[in-house]
């Protein structure tokens, strides 16, 4: 089979053997598709992951071997998550299940973008879930992404009607925005690049170049998904005394808040990482609703052409990839 690799930091196609079941208890699944995940794009430029490493974990794909208790059976396609937390850990009894030890120990395996992956009979239980007949692959390849989003849209814990600022939007703005609306905020926008905001403002929320807003917006909560050392100080400037600012992005230089400002201000500062197994089912919900829309947002790209993709993404001559494997 095929698989798109690390190697030297950048993704190189190569052949591996097909691996079956063997006995294992899970399903040996086709891959049709996997987005292009930021994360991906981060282990790439920072040397975070050792070579042979196959990124990806987006996908849509077909059960093609199978070996559970579950209703799965060859032939459904499905979209799955690649982490899964326990339930048990403090972590999980805090509401912290990114930070469980077993969700970051679990995966899909080798990786989105292969040919073939094995997905373990824990996945099918608790992160697997048929692809709705109404969405497209490209469509429900957004399911975990989107479902990240709403994570972090409940752990803001806003009051109904707040006014939410989005800050950065590239596909997961996109998201984060229209996930907001869905949970009955009031949201706005805003980016630099005024293609993105036009997208935004189709989708029917209000958005704005960050160089033309009113300085007399103020937001209860202000949702960081830029990943701009300078975004940190416009969501200073338009959170509102008493407000709440979602971490969803790493800077390059590491700058934190000023500690001042959190003080005196009396400022909530949070982040939010991955999903729950809840936050993936909304996710779906909202996905198969037309609740989120996300029709254009994705380029196709092949799978010998990845490493383009992660380029294009990179210099914003995209602002999402979606790579196709399999049919």
């Amino acid at each position: 089979m095929k698989v798109a690799q690390v190697e030297n930091n950048i993704l190189v196609v190569k052949e591996r053997e097909t691996k079956a079941l063997d006995g294992r208890k899970g399903a040996i699944v086709r891959v049709f598709g996997s987005g292009l995940c930021g994360s991906d794009i981060v282990k790439l430029k920072h040397n975070l992951v050792k070579d042979g490493t196959v990124l990806g974990h987006e996908i849509v794909a077909v059960i093609s071997e199978i070996n559970s208790d579950t209703d799965f059976k060859i032939g459904d396609v499905i979209v799955t998550s690649h982490h899964i937390p326990c339930g048990k850990c403090e972590y999980c009894k805090n509401g912290n299940v990114s930070m469980c030890r077993h969700f970051k120990q679990t995966n899909i395996t080798p990786g989105g973008f292969s040919e073939y992956v094995f997905v373990s009979d824990e996945h099918l239980k608790n992160v697997a879930h048929l692809k709705p007949e109404n969405l497209t692959d490209i469509e429900a390849s957004f399911y975990e992404p989107l479902a990240c989003c709403i994570r972090a849209v409940k752990r803001a814990s806003l009051n109904q009607n707040s006014t939410a600022l989005v800050i950065g939007l590239g596909s997961v703005g996109i998201l984060m925005a229209q996930a907001l609306r869905a949970f009955g905020m009031n949201v706005i926008g805003c980016d630099l690049i005024s293609s993105r905001v036009d997208i935004l403002k189709n989708l029917g929320i209000e958005a704005f170049n960050v160089n033309e807003m009113c300085e007399s917006i103020k937001a209860d909560g202000v949702f960081m998904t830029s990943g701009s050392d300078k975004a940190i100080d416009t969501a200073l400037k338009y959170v509102r005394d008493g407000g709440k600012i979602l971490v969803f992005s790493s800077t390059p230089n590491n700058f934190g808040y000023a500690n001042n400002e959190i003080y005196y201000r009396e400022l909530t500062v949070l982040g939010s990482y991955s999903p729950s197994p809840a936050d993936l089912k909304d996710s779906l919900r909202l996905l198969k609703d037309k609740e989120v829309k996300v029709d254009g947002l994705s380029v196709v790209y092949p799978l010998d052409k990845v490493q383009k993709a992660v380029n294009d993404t990179v210099s914003n001559k995209i602002m999402k990839a979606y790579i196709k494997i399999g049919a």
